[in-house]
């Protein structure tokens, strides 16, 4: 009878231990744990920590409550001036209602990742290719609008919308890096007549003053050979001012009357 009676003392003690293994569980600091009960939910999301479950009754489902990082592969599309891009982004969200994220869809990482996509699509079709390359503050907002109104029935948040990189065919870089050459070379023609234009401007103010003062003209020409001499060439040239011309010139037509006194 003892034997017995210890037999099912162990066979009681090993059933209690197998059904308390079974209805412990332990949910992490990220996770939340959600409970069906026959199929049904019940009961509020369980928190972090030790909690307990009716064992072969009870089903719990832990939810990953921590950011995702889902990659949204490069789409294909024409935008609003005509150009054919790819376009690829990366999507940031989290579960923000673990219940609704397991009960209202079926797989909400894949309905995340399927509407970035269509979301995508639309963002390059109503865009233009400067816009794409250089306001992408913008449409990433527009873009984390589009994903964020559906996903929200789903328990799910998303927290940001970044536009990786933007692919365009090689005859529209081409086309670009040509447009950019053309562009700099106009500036460049653009600064140089300014200048042109400006010195012209200083050159008729010095000419101005240097007809107004004669000796001017002189003391620039002796700067003009000091500065030359000082490169140490062999050959000087010496400019030779109009003006000296004109002057020896009306020197010859009105020769200075000279009375010879006898």
């Amino acid at each position: 009878m003892v034997p017995e009676l210890v037999t099912a003392a162990v066979a009681a003690g090993t059933a209690g231990l197998v059904y308390l293994a079974a209805a412990a569980k332990v949910v992490k600091q990220y996770e939340r744990g959600v409970v069906f009960r026959l199929g049904r939910l019940t009961g509020a999301v369980r928190e972090p920590g030790f909690t307990t479950i009716v064992p072969f009754v009870d089903r719990i489902n832990k939810v990953n409550m921590q950011i995702v990082t889902l990659p949204v592969p490069a789409q294909e599309g024409i935008t609003r001036d005509n150009v054919t891009v790819r376009v690829d982004a990366v999507v940031y969200f989290r579960v923000v209602d673990a219940a609704s994220a397991l009960v209202k869809v079926e797989d909400y990482k894949f309905a995340v990742s399927q509407m970035a996509q269509t979301s995508l699509r639309s963002i390059i079709g109503k865009s233009e290719l400067d816009d794409l390359l250089s306001n992408r503050e913008k449409l990433n907002e527009g873009l984390e609008l589009m994903i964020d109104s559906p996903a929200v029935g789903w328990g799910v948040q998303v927290d940001r919308v970044e536009i990786k990189d933007v692919s365009l065919p090689e005859s529209m870089k081409r086309s670009m890096a040509r447009q950019a050459e053309a562009d700099r070379e106009r500036r460049a023609r653009i600064i140089n007549a300014d200048a042109e234009l400006q010195a012209s401007k200083k050159l008729a103010e010095a000419a101005e003053q240097m007809s107004d003062q004669p000796a001017a003209l002189q003391l620039r020409l002796l700067q003009t050979v000091v500065a030359v001499a000082a490169e140490k060439n062999s050959t000087l040239v010496l400019p030779f001012p109009v003006e000296l011309l004109r002057f020896l010139e009306k020197a010859q037509e009105h020769p200075p009357d000279r009375q010879i006194e006898k």
